[in-house]
């Protein structure tokens, strides 16, 4: 086989595991809820104790590898609008968010095990909701 032919058809059938696995693999969003009372105490805090809080995120993030599709921010507080259309500070305490993921749900939920942000405060929380397919 020539090397052009050869090189040719191995991209091609890279190309084909690449796109197998990208179907294979689901997007999900985690949701990270904390308490007004951490998030105070997250906002006093000093950049050099905000700086050892994110070593356990970045230590996390790490351990998932590729299964970190966009690592997240923190949110702002947020505002929700009703049926009525009058808007209103948000119903939720969500304060972050990150993108994953994995073959299914339970793959993805697994990672969370040891999650820092549910160390962090009394009260926090997180949720994974799979993306729909559109």
């Amino acid at each position: 086989m020539s090397p052009t032919l050869k090189t040719a058809s191995s991209c091609w059938y890279n190309s084909i595991l690449f796109t197998t696995n990208l179907k294979t693999m689901k997007k999900f969003i985690a949701l990270y809820y904390t308490p007004a009372s951490a998030a105070v105490a997250s906002a006093n805090m000093t950049p050099d104790q905000q700086a050892k809080g994110m070593e356990a995120w970045y230590a996390w993030k790490e351990k998932c590898g590729e299964a970190i599709v966009d690592f997240g921010a923190p949110l702002m507080p947020g505002q929700h609008i009703a049926s009525s259309g009058n808007w209103s500070g948000s119903i939720t305490a969500a304060s972050g968010y990150s993108i994953l993921q994995g073959a299914d749900i339970e793959s993805v939920k697994s990672l969370f095990k040891g999650h820092p942000h549910l160390a962090w405060a009394p009260g926090t929380a997180i949720e994974v909701h799979e993306f729909a397919a559109m």
